[in-house]
């Protein structure tokens, strides 16, 4: 790890990536897995974000589910289209 990267941008980083391989993997096995399903999800995750106090672990885990989730969102509409 480079001494200039926070703990926070390693973390951030590790979790994008887990969520967004996650995420593929539920795109691929699952056939009921939809565009409108995947926007359920960010929309839950979004009001999670905001419920109550939470450590920074968990404040920098949840910013990178819902960018990995708005990020998978995104790709998927674009080959859609």
């Amino acid at each position: 790890m480079s001494p200039s990267l926070s703990w926070k941008t390693v973390k951030y980083d590790e979790v994008f990536e887990n969520e967004l391989q996650a995420l593929q993997r539920r795109r691929e096995t699952d056939p009921q897995c939809s565009i409108k399903d995947m926007e359920a999800v960010l929309k839950n995750l979004y009001i999670s974000e905001g419920s109550g106090s939470a450590g920074d672990v968990h404040l920098v885990s949840m910013a990178a589910i819902i960018a990995a989730t708005e990020f998978f969102i995104a790709q998927w509409k674009k080959e859609s289209a």
